[in-house]
């Protein structure tokens, strides 16, 4: 793989547009003119390159559409293309993959991701890749406009994503784990330190439990300290979470539709922490979690692991208009339900951040009747952000399709199918 940096500036140092669909390599890129670009509400991705990403060698597309669908067959690259969106946003993706199992195979250890984004306040080029390192793990590198920038922080300014894919189907019946990954998300979205907080909390209450492995023999001081330091962090971890859902909850409140196809979430944080940060300021509740902490050091020491406070908390959801448990509703209904509370969650991302979130929507169309496909269409039309989906079925899009960028995947390539 080339020098990364320089494969980005070589990218986008053409000052003309290119046309719909572009697989010229990136080393010889060959400009042409076209029509001038279309006016968007939100934030929207004008063009996409990728260099060693999965399936891709080298891809450079241009898009010019607020609604971008990818069809190909299953292993075609369709889930590619939108797991590289995907890492603009703080976290791990949304495969949440190691970042050296993106590189593609056969490669140089390395990627690269570049887009270039239309925003109300004008453009924006993002970048973002990793190049391998002797002895070490790879080093992931960030630019805005061509220049360093420190970490994914500064992209939050420009871009917010959210996403639904078929690994999400099992959400209301799975573990609890799975529930606090997806409401670690909606938070992240909203608030780009969340992760920051959750990582530096799991190192904490780590270092305890490493303490109370040592028993009656572990330095007392040393685990003052570090309780005293997860409880804070515990604290600010429980308030994001709190306050999101919070929000998410009187959000759909206010918008839910009684007859809409698509059922509204009763949502609710299920945690001893959390009805803390409910309830008292947030220093009070750091002091009584410190005091839970401290009372309970015998009892996590046999079990090995922290069991009160955010490591256990869960995301509790109901099925709005039946008012059951969604692990009780139908499988057709929990995926309408999920759906439903991502497209809730994409307006409160704009409403608390200003910035319309593209919204990656993986093989989502096939699993639903006519009704809710219909249904799910009309509702992305509302949103007023770019939305990229993706299905196996060019049917499935039928009724979209002259409003849509038709793309069509291919392993390692993309063509245009057509375009509205």
């Amino acid at each position: 793989m080339l020098d990364f940096w320089s494969r980005m500036d070589d990218l986008h140092s053409f000052e003309e547009p290119f046309p719909a669909v572009s697989e010229t390599s990136f080393e010889a890129p060959v400009p042409a003119p076209r029509a001038p670009a279309k006016a968007f509400a939100g934030v929207a991705v004008r063009r996409l390159a990728l260099a060693d990403f999965r399936s891709y060698a080298s891809l450079d597309l241009a898009v010019d559409a607020r609604l971008v669908v990818l069809i190909g067959d299953n292993g075609a690259g369709k889930t590619n293309l939108l797991e590289s969106l995907s890492l603009l946003a703080p976290g791990r993706g949304l495969r949440r993959a190691e970042l050296k199992d993106c590189a593609r195979s056969n490669g140089g250890g390395g990627f690269a991701i570049s887009v270039e984004l239309e925003m109300p306040s004008g453009g924006v080029q993002l970048g973002t890749g990793i190049e391998p390192q002797p002895n070490a793990p790879p080093l992931r590198k960030y630019r805005i406009d061509r220049e360093p920038a420190r970490s994914m922080r500064g992209f939050c300014d420009h871009v917010r994503v959210v996403w639904l894919t078929p690994a999400m189907d099992g959400l209301f019946i799975g573990p609890a784990g799975d529930r606090r990954r997806f409401l670690d998300r909606l938070v992240l979205a909203i608030d780009a330190d969340h992760g920051t907080r959750v990582a530096a909390l799991e190192r904490a209450l780590r270092s305890r439990n490493r303490l109370l492995e040592e028993g009656p023999g572990a330095d007392r001081g040393w685990l003052d300290a570090i309780e005293r330091e997860a409880a804070e962090l515990a604290v600010a971890v429980a308030a994001a979470r709190f306050e999101t859902i919070s929000r998410l909850s009187a959000l759909i409140a206010e918008t839910r539709d009684i007859a809409s196809p698509f059922p509204w979430a009763d949502v609710a944080l299920v945690g001893e922490i959390e009805r803390l940060v409910g309830t008292c300021p947030a220093l009070e509740a750091e002091d009584i979690y410190r005091g839970i902490l401290r009372a309970n050091r015998s009892r996590d020491a046999a079990a090995g692991r922290t069991l009160t406070g955010p490591p256990a908390s869960d995301l509790c959801v109901r099925h709005g208009p039946k008012q059951i448990p969604a692990a009780q509703a139908s499988t057709g209904e929990q995926k309408a339900l999920l759906a439903g509370l991502v497209l809730a969650h994409a307006r409160l991302v704009a409403t608390m951040s200003g910035l319309t979130p593209l919204v990656l929507l993986d093989e989502i169309a096939a699993h639903f009747d006519p009704l809710r496909r219909a249904a799910l269409f009309e509702a992305l039309e509302t949103l007023g952000g770019q939305i990229w989906l993706s299905g196996a079925d060019r049917a499935t899009f039928g009724t979209i399709e002259k409003h849509a960028l038709m793309l069509e995947v291919t392993p390692g390539s993309v063509t245009s199918i057509s375009q509205g």
